[in-house]
């Protein structure tokens, strides 16, 4: 017997997205380009962002007197996080190097045909009118009521 996938919204929100990102870049040069892209973002903002903590916490501990038994639960929290970040960029720096094995992979074109067709019967455009009937015929819309209602 095969799973049903969750329902949850946060699960909802995920296939919508993986649906979207198969249907708006369907080759294999495009999600390699695509994750490429995700991955220095992430890296990105995440150095940004560790880098602004790690200045928050110099400032405070240069205008307030170090007392060791006076830290303030903030001071730790940033800590933490700035411990957590350091640990993500590191990950993300291994990912890279991955990715950069994938990028020196190449497929011919007729695989890349192969890849947009695939992803056609992945993620079908949830806006394409027989999806939308398809839809209608598996879920009850306000537009369309149940068979049971009409007389």
């Amino acid at each position: 017997m095969t799973e049903e996938p969750c329902q949850c919204s946060d699960c909802q929100r995920f296939y919508r997205e993986h649906d979207r990102l198969i249907r708006e870049f369907p080759t294999f040069k495009q999600q390699k380009e695509l994750n490429w892209a995700s991955i220095q973002s992430f890296r990105t903002l995440c150095t940004k962002v560790t880098d602004e903590l790690q200045k928050q916490l110099e400032e405070r501990k240069l205008t307030e007197e170090a007392i060791v038994d006076d830290i303030h639960v903030s001071d730790i929290e940033i800590a933490e996080a700035i411990d957590e970040l350091e640990n993500v960029n590191a990950y993300l720096y291994a990912i890279e190097a991955l990715m950069e094995r994938i990028f020196d992979t190449r497929v011919a074109k007729n695989v890349e045909l192969k890849f947009k067709e695939i992803s056609k019967e992945l993620a079908p455009d949830p806006l394409n009118v027989d999806r939308l009937i398809l839809n209608r015929l598996f879920h009850q819309t306000p537009d369309f009521p149940d068979k049971g209602n009409i007389n």
